[in-house]
């Protein structure tokens, strides 16, 4: 199910942001980012937002995705740009008000024990094959 991600605002006072979900529930999760933008009282000056995250030694990555600018590029579609929670959002230079949007999307697993229906066995698909004849010279 989608719910909407009602977003945040970074600023020369609040740089970072960090959307967590309930790692407990039997879900996965995706923020689905959909656009970032400067909003009023924005300077004309570049702001840029990174994605701050961890790699596989949990050594922090940071990840610009944006470098905005009020006269020439105010507001960038990022077309539902999918991350993994945890992930913070920061603001890396400028002052903003920069405002971030998307979806929060939750995807229940199902449960891992199922039936085969009609499906064919293996054996039976590899007996329907036609058997490979030599090449003609």
């Amino acid at each position: 199910s989608d719910l909407l991600f009602p977003g945040c605002e970074l600023t020369a006072s609040t740089k970072s942001y960090t959307f967590q979900v309930d790692e407990a529930d039997d879900s996965d999760h995706f923020l689905a980012l959909s656009v970032v933008c400067l909003t009023d009282g924005a300077k004309d000056e570049c702001n840029v937002v990174e994605v701050v995250g961890r790699n596989h030694e949990n050594q922090e990555i940071a990840v610009p995705v944006a470098n905005l600018k009020l006269s020439c590029q105010p507001l960038l579609s990022l077309d539902n740009f999918k991350l993994q929670p945890p992930v913070t959002f920061r603001l890396a230079a400028g002052s903003g008000p920069v405002h971030l949007a998307g979806w929060h999307q939750i995807v229940h697993r199902e449960d891992a024990s199922f039936e085969e229906d009609d499906d064919l066995s293996e054996e039976e698909e590899e007996q329907e094959l036609a058997p490979i004849m030599p090449a003609k010279k």
